[in-house]
């Protein structure tokens, strides 16, 4: 069963940093494009940042400049370091398995996700 486990979110400032992690377990980690989304209040699932296979990023130029995907497949992590937080970013963050947006928002997300909040 594919449990992904979602931490690292909480109250920060404006331009305050946050990372945020994702253990996976259940399916063979290395092997799958992983994908980050948020939600943020009253709204849909948005697409955050995916990391192929081959640990290639990819990123929206709207967060590009502030966020940063990574992966540590030796501990079946998956990662996105935020910076340069902005009130707009608060939302439930989730960590979904594939690549292909357009699928993950059709499944839906499963995982309890990470809240964060951007406020001063």
């Amino acid at each position: 069963e594919v449990q992904l486990v979602e931490s690292g979110g909480g109250l920060v400032q404006p331009g305050g940093s946050l990372r945020l992690s994702c253990a996976a377990s259940g399916f063979d980690f290395s092997t799958a494009d992983m994908t980050w989304v948020r939600q943020a209040p009253g709204k849909g699932l948005e697409w955050v940042s995916t990391i192929t296979i081959g640990g290639v990023p990819i990123t929206p130029n709207s967060l590009a400049g502030r966020f940063r995907i990574s992966r540590d497949n030796t501990r079946n992590t998956l990662i996105l370091q935020m910076n340069d937080l902005k009130p707009d970013d608060t939302a439930v963050y989730f960590c979904a398995v594939g690549g292909t947006f357009e699928t993950i928002r059709a499944r839906g997300v499963r995982s309890q996700g990470t809240q964060v909040t951007v406020s001063s």
